[in-house]
């Protein structure tokens, strides 16, 4: 009886949704997987982080039946990869190069590394990035995995490829100077060449953005939903669509 009220009311969300107003680009910050693990099992983090990986693929369902071009997954700060003890880095680290491989083997959507691919242990780079190759050609929905990902660090990156290339070229500093806009630091940030996302998600009832998408995010609608990652329904998603779509956007006014 609950699963055909929530069917009923599911139906009712999403039959209030105007497709022109859904989001170009929604990123989601995938929170709460150690709580989920010790609320339900009183288990290690990685009965949670494995709940988590299974319910992407589910997520992404969602957004390509809604024809959401872009996603954008937060899966492991810069900050995490010395923060985390060993074993669950190692367990984490894992499941994500199996998130990564099952993507590319759907034949889907189009993965991309959003992330310092330098910071990364040599195994789960080469896994996303076979991954990329495999997913490259692919139309629809673009997933951005961020991985090994710290806001601060994109944008020093970014930095740094304009100075390095205008210092290949023999450009003055006064040259640099004069080229260097918003713009141009949006052309070399991870995400370059993509919206910035519309609609940003965080699940477990946290409220702040701990660096995600810090240049890209300036006029995102902000979500912030009660519910853990692997328990995060389709229905939470409509809300939050339906939530989004009531928003009167100003745009930094």
């Amino acid at each position: 009886m609950r699963k055909l009220i929530y069917r009923l009311y599911e139906r009712g969300i999403l039959g209030g949704l105007a497709k022109d107003a859904l989001p170009k680009h929604v990123a989601v910050m995938l929170d709460g997987n150690r709580r989920w693990a010790e609320r339900n099992f009183s288990a290690k983090a990685k009965v949670g982080h494995t709940a988590g990986g299974k319910k992407i693929h589910e997520f992404l369902g969602w957004c390509d039946d809604l024809g959401i071009p872009v996603v954008t997954l937060y899966m492991l700060s810069i900050e995490n990869l010395t923060k985390r003890t060993e074993d669950e880095l190692e367990d984490l680290l894992r499941i994500i190069g199996d998130v990564a491989t099952e993507l590319a083997e759907a034949q889907l959507w189009r993965v991309q590394l959003v992330g310092s691919r330098q910071s990364l242990p040599k195994e789960l780079l080469e896994r996303i990035e076979k991954a990329e190759k495999a997913t490259k050609n692919i139309h629809g929905l673009h997933v951005n995995l961020a991985v090994a990902y710290g806001g601060r660090n994109e944008i020093a990156e970014a930095m740094k490829e304009i100075v390095k290339t205008h210092v290949k070229s023999g450009a003055s500093t006064e040259d640099l100077v004069e080229l260097l806009t918003p713009e141009l630091i949006t052309e070399h940030l991870y995400t370059g060449g993509q919206p910035d996302p519309d609609l940003i998600i965080r699940t477990s009832g946290e409220q702040r953005l701990s660096g995600f998408l810090l240049w890209q995010s300036s006029n995102s609608e902000l979500y912030f939903e009660e519910a853990l990652w692997p328990d995060f329904r389709r229905v939470d998603f409509l809300r939050a669509l339906r939530a989004f779509g009531k928003r009167n956007r100003r745009f930094g006014a």
